[in-house]
């Protein structure tokens, strides 16, 4: 039994006084503070007033195999106790980096070498610069462009930003880097004009044919894409998008990557979207199930051609982080993906996803909610003052806060803002736990959109 206590409003005042929140208002939370969280087990966190949640957002999208783990923690302790260590770096490695990458090699075939770093951003940096590197050795070094969409996210370091379709991430942070373009996102209910679906796959199609005419393929590196984007928005491509993306893409000699930093590692219904989606990227990124969150790991793979490309004879591979192939990290991944491998998460994560979406597809009938999309276990409820002209809500109206506020007091922790909510639980998440869960958000919405 856990017999620790927490002093509560001491760490309130404390986390308003010295931590800077991301992706926060942080006027807002110097009001009230954080919900502090001190337990997990499953797909539920407690608080240190004893309060359970369902975790309907795996943490960051990240917390696959669930919470309580002890396995994995015990996997971490004896590898920092036999080396805590070592670089990659200068020809170095350790045991736990190697299985690692030949473990990835199996999961993705396709690929045969793997760079790790500590997360989604640092492995989307890594991709779009090994897009470069390898068209400059390839004698073409005018290829740098880095085609990407509205609505995207890839991380907030400063290429990984600048390839973030998301305004609201780019504003007062300066001067992006340039050679990056944008394209529509594959979203139905705010892009299709009233075509079929392969008509809009068609329309999208001829977007990207018309932006590298526009620009150029000779100066064009890569297209980098979410294969379900998430953070931006939750959007699920139409039926054969990725297959026509990826066939323009190679008419025109240009790389694609797909960042599989939040679909990886089994939330899409497969262990890798590419599979769920069937076509297959130059570079793969990931990170967040790697590890599900117990520690920071990310990586990119890439193809043999790619491989042969960047490692010529005259040249050294000037890139990497200080914890890129950490040890500890490395074997946390491994017994990570031996317990979504002998559990087969994937399949709970079709099977609950599909239970998922059709309960949170009833919520269509509420006169505020304007559309609910979703794919494995990812799923948003968009929200909009006005269905006909699909009209969202004025920020002034802080529906987002209010959406949070009401749904952590029904004891369910999901991601909010004034556009609605996306939900993406632990892969681990139960038939039962789904419907509290959505049973919550519906009283949620009635409370909060009762205008």
């Amino acid at each position: 039994m856990n017999t620790l206590t927490w002093n509560t409003e001491q760490l309130i005042e404390q986390d308003i006084a010295h931590h800077l929140h991301p992706v926060t208002n942080l006027h807002r939370h110097k009001q009230g503070g954080p919900v502090v969280l001190v337990e997990g087990k499953g797909s539920k966190v407690r608080d240190t007033e004893g309060k359970w949640y369902i975790d309907g957002f795996a943490g960051l999208w990240n917390v696959n195999v669930g919470y309580g783990r002890t396995e994995l923690a015990e996997v971490a302790r004896e590898q920092m106790a036999r080396l805590a260590f070592q670089p990659t770096f200068f020809g170095l490695a350790t045991p736990p980096v190697i299985e690692l990458a030949t473990r990835m090699h199996q999961l993705l075939p396709h690929h045969s070498h793997f760079q790790f770093t500590s997360g989604g951003a640092e492995s989307n940096e890594t991709a779009i610069k090994i897009a470069r590197y390898y068209w400059a050795l390839s004698g073409k070094p005018e290829k740098t462009k880095i085609i990407s969409r509205r609505m995207a996210y890839h991380g907030i370091a400063m290429g990984a930003l600048a390839a973030t379709g998301v305004p609201a991430y780019h504003a007062d942070f300066g001067p992006l880097p340039p050679g990056f373009l944008y394209l529509s996102a594959p979203l139905a209910y705010r892009n299709n004009p009233g075509l079929s679906e392969a008509e809009f796959v068609g329309m999208l199609a001829r977007e990207l044919e018309d932006l590298i005419t526009r620009e150029g393929a000779e100066t064009i590196a890569a297209f980098i894409g979410e294969p379900v984007q998430g953070a931006g928005g939750v959007v699920p491509p139409p039926e054969g998008y990725w297959q026509a993306i990826a066939s323009i893409l190679k008419k025109h000699d240009i790389l694609l990557i797909a960042d599989e930093v939040i679909t990886g590692f089994g939330r899409t219904g497969a262990m890798f979207a590419q599979t769920t989606y069937g076509f297959q990227a130059d570079i793969t990124s990931f990170a967040k199930g790697i590890t599900s969150g117990y520690i920071p790991l990310g990586g990119v793979g890439i193809t043999p051609e790619i491989f042969e490309r960047i490692s010529a004879p005259d040249r050294m591979f000037m890139h990497g982080f200080t914890y890129s192939g950490h040890p500890v990290a490395c074997a946390v991944a491994l017994a990570n993906i031996d317990i979504i491998e002998r559990e087969r998460l994937w399949q709970n994560a079709a099977e609950r996803g599909e239970q998922l979406l059709r309960r949170l597809q009833e919520l269509e009938s509420h006169p505020h909610v304007g559309n609910v999309r979703g794919k494995g276990l990812m799923a948003l409820v968009e929200v909009v003052e006005d269905k006909t002209s699909k009209k969202t809500f004025d920020a002034s109206k802080g529906m987002g806060a209010k959406l949070m506020k009401v749904s952590r007091e029904k004891g369910v922790i999901v991601r909010c803002n004034d556009t609605g909510f996306a939900i993406a639980p632990p892969l681990v998440i139960t038939e039962a736990e789904v419907d509290q869960m959505v049973n919550a958000l519906a009283e949620t919405l009635d409370e909060v959109l009762d205008l």
